[in-house]
């Protein structure tokens, strides 16, 4: 079987390992970059790669993304420290803040538990969420997990972590679809979830 040289091959690979990626798209991508980029923009693609791993952090507050110690939402005194919504992932975060009606602040997981894909509670980032909710830095913890079974199962044991803290633990409503992710769902749709949030 005829092979693409190495450094394609390669490229194929890394391609391939993205999510949605298959391997004939991974092959379509590789060979446009080799046969349609010129040397200027492959440097500039590759140059912002190592700009990603190098420049982009994780918030130590509540785990978005950022370029500093901490993103720019925990750093606006303007917004409600003691209200804090919880998301799954930073896509999650952005959605949610693109419809720039939430003006409290954020904690990402970085998942759900799923022990189907082997990923426990050890592997999210609930620690610092409890140690805050344990320190009474909180008014409203909001559950804004997906309306998945993997969704559902986090904020069930996010709820009973939190039973003896002092805090309102409310989950968003789900005018959002059972099985659906939130990172689909439009604008309207987002915000009347927002709006019609209930005890949890």
């Amino acid at each position: 079987m005829l092979k693409y040289p190495k450094a394609i091959e390669n490229l194929i690979e890394d391609f391939a390992k993205l999510p949605s990626v298959g391997k004939k798209t991974a092959e379509r991508y590789a060979l446009y970059i080799y046969t349609r980029m010129n040397d200027e923009q492959i440097g500039s693609f590759a140059k912002h790669l190592n700009d990603l791993k190098e420049n982009v952090k994780v918030c130590k507050c509540c785990g978005n993304i950022c370029e500093g110690e901490k993103c720019l939402i925990c750093e606006d005194e303007s917004r409600n420290h003691r209200q804090v919504l919880v998301v799954e992932t930073i896509k999650d975060l952005y959605t949610i803040e693109n419809v720039d009606e939430f003006k409290g602040i954020y904690h990402v997981l970085n998942g759900a538990i799923s022990f189907s894909k082997g990923i426990g509670i050890k592997d999210l980032n609930i620690d610092t969420l409890i140690a805050k909710a344990k320190a009474k830095e909180y008014d409203e913890i909001i559950l804004a997990t997906n309306a998945t079974l993997e969704g559902e199962t986090t904020a069930r044991y996010l709820k009973e972590l939190l039973a003896d803290c002092d805090v309102k633990i409310t989950r968003i409503a789900h005018g959002l679809p059972v099985g659906g992710e939130m990172s689909y769902a439009d604008e309207m749709t987002l915000l009347k979830a927002m709006e019609g949030r209930h005890e949890y």
